[in-house]
């Protein structure tokens, strides 16, 4: 009997040492009295509101919790008891899973809750002021979701008449503001802003905010068994069919595919080598940032191989660290390659890999202001004068345009008030005939020369 019970304490004790004790040393000062703090994991199949996974006070003026054994790595967040309240990073925003790994022996784990996303975080602000939010909840019909968009204007937009390239950039948060952002902005706002005052022309930034526990899903067209993916076909539809139409209606643009980027970092860079294949036509300046090829680099470096899209007027720069990872370098080269075999020139590639990068965004903020200038250096940006006139554009009841003032044969793009777009066409001054059957409405003609309203009666 005394070998059984001594098994048992054996047993009893190793259990106990192997626990891990979660303690937190301190909560939002605007968590509401009373709330009750739950944890929720891959121990507890990541119930919010597990009444066996409530931390209790200590009587320190801390809140624990004990996980019992288990092994590998363990994933969690904390909550107050719904998905919706869940913790948050210092800004309120998304907060990616903590880990722990199980280790055979006691731990006691001390953590700081930042946040929690439906309450707001604390940090204050670092973006400039011509940084703006375009929307919080732009719709995104192919994914059936919304997100939240930021906006940077040139310094002259308000005072200019200048139409002007744009860069879409995923991973919104970090572009602006260190408020915001994940570990470190990548002040996008100072540098162009800088470059501007040096004498750049200037380009306007639309930042989409990625999609938190989405991102991977939304990144990449294909599906990494360990991962996920295979919403980001949906996710560039929505960036080239959805958000660059609306950008180019509202905004001052120069809506041809040479004054058009994608530009990400990780798994951004990953989707926009791979918006580079499958929009062509409307983008033609890629910004690949420390690309997380990996993640399905075969199914992307097939793509390239197998697309009829003409990528001749492709231009992209690669960039990364020497040492992110043993297979960045011969990675990058191989997805470089691809595109070199699908006709993007020598003098249209770009690489550069530096032993001291880094995967963060304290690296690639260094190299943002090489590589946009660099993308850019052979398009040629002229300022109009502000004293030119708009063209006059009428419409008529035999389905034609009459255009005079046009400076040139110039190709515009038909929009309706929603807008959808409807075509392109091509005006030069006097009659022009329209290919397209149009209702009674309001329609715009916007080219990378003027916005332009008329209606069919």
């Amino acid at each position: 009997m005394r070998k059984i019970y001594l098994l048992l304490w054996i047993f009893l004790s190793n259990f106990l040492q192997a626990q891990v004790t979660l303690r937190v040393t301190s909560i939002p000062a605007n968590t509401p009295a009373n709330s009750i703090i739950y944890v929720a994991g891959t121990f507890n199949n990541w119930n919010p509101q597990d009444s066996q996974s409530i931390l209790q006070p200590d009587g320190l003026g801390a809140y624990t919790i004990t996980i019992p054994q288990g092994t590998g790595t363990a994933e969690y967040k904390f909550t107050r008891g719904a998905w919706s309240s869940v913790e948050g990073n210092a800004t309120g925003s998304y907060l990616p899973n903590r880990t722990f790994v199980f280790s055979g022996s006691a731990q006691q784990i001390n953590l700081t809750i930042q946040s929690w996303e439906d309450l707001g975080g604390t940090l204050t602000s670092t973006a400039a002021s011509n940084v703006q939010i375009l929307s919080t909840n732009f719709f995104m019909p192919q994914l059936n979701k919304s997100r939240k968009i930021r906006l940077y204007l040139p310094p002259d937009y308000q005072t200019s008449n200048k139409t002007y390239p744009v860069l879409y950039m995923h991973d919104g948060q970090n572009l602006f503001d260190n408020a915001t952002s994940f570990s470190g902005e990548w002040q996008v706002d100072e540098t162009l802003n800088s470059l501007f005052n040096a004498g750049d022309y200037g380009a306007i930034v639309v930042g989409i905010d990625n999609g938190g526990a989405d991102r991977l899903n939304e990144y990449s067209p294909w599906v990494n068994t360990s991962y996920g993916g295979g919403q980001g076909t949906q996710y560039m539809q929505f960036v080239a069919e959805t958000l660059k139409p609306y950008i180019d209606l509202n905004y001052r643009t120069k809506p041809q595919p040479q004054y058009n980027a994608l530009i990400g970092s990780s798994m951004g860079a990953f989707i926009s080598a791979y918006g580079a294949v499958a929009y062509s036509n409307v983008f033609s300046k890629i910004g690949v940032f420390s690309p997380a090829f990996w993640f399905a680099k075969n199914d992307l470096e097939s793509y390239i191989s197998n697309s009829t899209q003409s990528l001749n007027q492709a231009r992209i720069y690669f960039v990364a660290g020497t040492n992110e990872s043993t297979t960045m370098v011969s990675d990058c080269n191989q997805i470089k390659n691809s595109f070199l075999n699908k006709g993007v020139t020598t003098n249209n590639i770009f690489t550069k890999y530096d032993s001291y990068g880094a995967h963060n965004e304290n690296y690639w903020k260094g190299e943002f202001a090489g590589a946009y200038q660099w993308l850019f250096q052979n398009e040629l940006l002229q300022v109009h004068s502000e004293n030119n006139t708009k063209p006059i554009i009428i419409f008529s009841n035999e389905n034609n345009f009459y255009a005079s003032g046009l400076e040139h044969k110039t190709e515009a793009i038909l929009f309706d008030l929603t807008g959808k777009n409807l075509g392109k066409i091509e005006l030069s001054n006097g009659e022009n005939k329209l290919n397209i059957d149009l209702s009674t409405g309001i329609y715009l003609l916007k080219s990378s020369d003027f916005l332009l309203k008329f209606s069919k009666q």
